[in-house]
């Protein structure tokens, strides 16, 4: 069986390599976020101004302005313009210091780093999932990003496992990203095996991988007689496998690659 979770690493550690997304020009400040104003000629009405909750900022002589959801060209504009009743042909400058509004929000229980996370730069979907720990748990094939209301079917898999490169995106702000758990699609192995186990489901594996990570069979197994129960529609398909004959004799071809969901029962007997 091949290791599915090396395959996941080495592709984020490619992914990774070909660098990080730089700072846009056209960033939009939101909520929380740190500015430096600066009015050229007037010191005093310079100053570092956070962006409160409701999005506004308060200016010495201007009052109250409203920030978010401007860019910092835009905020420059408005802040001259403010300024023309109390200063001749003022220059304003906006630098965004901090940035604390940039929020992803990570839900589902196929992922233990689950809430909201603030990035401090523009990230890529692969660069954030890369800081997330393992996805040993995760249902690859159904996580997706909702954006604006609108569910984006991103091909976690194939980016992660396969390393898709080209399915890499840029997150934006709000972003929700839904992990959910794999628990239907993880393999069960019960009956004569040293630690009956829920394990995660990996492609090509096989009803012997299943046993081997199971711990192997124990001294009462009766290792013809393997049983894979697999759901087929609304019914349970039985399919007997014999792994003492795939052991000894070297014969691949009576070993069975298993699906997501099956259940290995190993049965006992003195033969």
């Amino acid at each position: 069986m091949k290791n599915k979770g090396i395959f996941v690493s080495s592709a984020v550690a490619i992914i990774l390599a070909l660098g990080g997304i730089s700072p846009s020009e056209g960033y939009v400040i939101g909520e929380e976020d740190m500015l430096q104003i600066s009015v050229w000629g007037n010191p005093e009405l310079s100053s570092l101004i956070p962006v409160e909750p409701d999005g506004m900022i308060t200016v010495p002589l201007v009052g109250d302005i409203k920030a978010a959801g401007l860019s910092p060209q835009e905020l420059k504009g408005v802040l001259e313009k403010a300024l023309t009743q109390y200063i001749k042909s003022p220059t304003v400058s906006v630098i965004v210091t901090a940035v604390n509004s940039f929020k992803i929000y990570i839900l589902g229980d196929g992922i233990a780093a689950s809430g909201a996370i603030t990035l401090r730069r523009e990230t890529s979907l692969v660069q954030l999932l890369a800081q997330l720990g393992s996805f040993k748990y995760a249902n690859l094939h159904d996580a997706y990003i909702m954006r604006d209301g609108k569910r984006l079917d991103v091909d976690f898999f194939k980016l992660l496992v396969k390393g898709e490169v080209a399915l890499d995106m840029p997150l934006q702000r709000n972003d929700v990203i839904f992990i959910p758990d794999n628990f239907e699609q993880r393999i069960r192995v019960v009956g004569a095996v040293r630690t009956p186990s829920i394990i995660p489901y990996t492609e090509g594996m096989t009803a012997l991988d299943a046993v081997l990570s199971a711990g192997g069979f124990t001294e009462f197994a009766s290792q013809n007689k393997v049983v894979v129960m697999r759901k087929e529609g609304s019914g349970v398909k039985s399919i007997e496998v014999r792994l003492k004959d795939v052991i000894e004799n070297k014969d691949s071809s009576k070993n069975l690659s298993l699906k997501p969901g099956d259940l290995v029962s190993v049965k006992t007997g003195i033969f």
